[in-house]
């Protein structure tokens, strides 16, 4: 098998990651790299057979043998079927064999193709194009949008909306944690501003996500600036989901007024 794929780090703020456990990460990134990535036909005792760009045709048995040591046949049938309900695949089995669908293979897998044979073009005509034109950082896509529009920094008043919400946060790690470096709460206002205005998320929003990573034992340690709570927001309001789903009738949540759109 020859080629690669594709894999968006945005997937790590998915809940069908967030709530996989290694095993089911093991079989879903196999399960990406066994589709076909163009359309392929064969003949079996006279009949013809296709398999269009994200189908394969496989079996249990050899998605546990490529998963490796530590995937059972039952881990295999056990992630298929997660994975449909959270229409990540289809699958239609047979007899002996099973015809697995990525659904949307095309859109991720064939995302940028268009640019990539423009910029392709770019670097035949011009050889001495710098090599880094290959290879934008997407995740920088937007902020680098917003300094083309205001080269100037920012200086945001103590009194301006995000400078309060950058203070807030701050002022929410220092309840964990009083000897927490102070910030650049400049830049951090400018975080936040970058989450309400480019990301299009409410203050309210942000505010209750700000208050909940540093009430949960395990992000009070890991989300400790807005540029981080920016960057897995939608990963943490899947975290916010699970959570109050899961709590007892008895236990009231942080904020009886949740529904912020999340």
């Amino acid at each position: 098998m020859r080629g690669w794929i594709k894999v968006h780090r945005e997937l790590m703020d998915k809940a069908i990651w967030i709530e996989s456990t290694t095993e089911q990460k093991t079989i879903l990134i196999t399960l990406l790299m066994m589709a076909n990535h163009d359309k392929k036909e064969w003949e079996f005792k006279g009949k013809k057979y296709a398999a269009e760009p994200g189908q394969f045709v496989t079996s249990i048995d050899k998605i546990a043998k490529l998963c490796g040591k530590g995937v059972s046949r039952q881990n295999v049938r056990t992630a298929l079927n997660r994975f449909k309900k959270y229409d990540f695949l289809t699958d239609e089995s047979t007899n002996q064999n099973r015809l697995i669908t990525i659904v949307n293979w095309g859109l991720y897998q064939s995302r940028d193709e268009e640019v990539n044979k423009q910029t392709n073009k770019q670097l035949t005509s011009n050889q001495h194009a710098a090599n880094t034109q290959l290879t934008p950082n997407k995740n920088d896509k937007n902020d680098k949008n917003d300094k083309k529009k205001d080269s100037r920094k920012r200086i945001y008043d103590d009194t301006s909306i995000y400078y309060q919400l950058a203070l807030y946060f701050y002022q929410q790690i220092q309840n964990n944690n009083p000897n927490h470096k102070k910030p650049n709460l400049q830049n951090w206002a400018d975080d936040v501003r970058k989450m309400i205005e480019i990301d299009k998320r409410t203050e309210k929003q942000v505010k209750y996500l700000m208050t909940w990573v540093q009430q949960d034992e395990f992000e009070m340690v890991n989300v400790l600036s807005p540029a981080k709570l920016r960057k897995r927001f939608d990963g943490l309001i899947m975290k916010v989901k699970r959570d109050r789903q899961s709590l007892p009738p008895n236990v009231t949540p942080i904020n009886d007024k949740y529904n912020y759109g999340f």
